[in-house]
């Protein structure tokens, strides 16, 4: 009776042993397959900050015949107080294809970073927005005066960390 008593004692504490490694395994398996689907989601987001735009590039000038009625004013509620200064502002306007409120990456306010631009090459911030009418395009505010421009195959990136 003791071996039949020791052998049922001694599986029924392998048994529990066997449920408590599963249990522990499940709470492990759902953490990291938690914590995968976490860091899946970082490396898209940094993948997106990191992801380069080839784009054309213009140029535009707060005034009525190549904006609105409200050249002055930006599509973000920026003022430009002294349009001959425009240029000093290092702005920009983006095609809506690039605008996230219309399913692109960037936002008002957000830093850019423009390569093949020539002497426009640089930092710029996105506070307009261009017409419906073109796409995969940036538009450098301009002061009244300047020499229009246009350059193709420019990158754009953002300057998010």
């Amino acid at each position: 009776m003791d071996v039949k008593i020791n052998t049922a004692f001694a599986f029924f504490i392998s048994c529990c042993g066997y449920v408590l490694i599963s249990y522990q395994s499940l709470n492990y398996m759902e953490y990291y397959q938690s914590r995968i689907i976490e860091l899946t989601e970082q490396i898209i987001e940094l993948e997106k900050r990191n992801q380069t735009y080839m784009v054309t590039a213009t140029m535009y000038q707060p005034v009525q015949w190549q904006t609105d009625d409200t050249p002055n004013e930006l599509a973000d509620g920026t003022i430009i107080v002294d349009i001959y200064k425009a240029h000093e502002y290092r702005y920009v306007a983006l095609s809506r294809d690039l605008l996230k409120r219309w399913g692109g990456p960037f936002e008002y306010g957000d830093y850019v970073i423009v390569e093949g631009a020539g002497e426009h090459s640089g930092i710029w911030q996105v506070r307009d927005t261009m017409n419906k009418k073109w796409t995969n395009r940036i538009d450098f505010l301009m002061s009244p005066g300047h020499k229009p421009f246009k350059y193709d195959e420019v990158v754009i990136r953002s300057q998010k960390h």
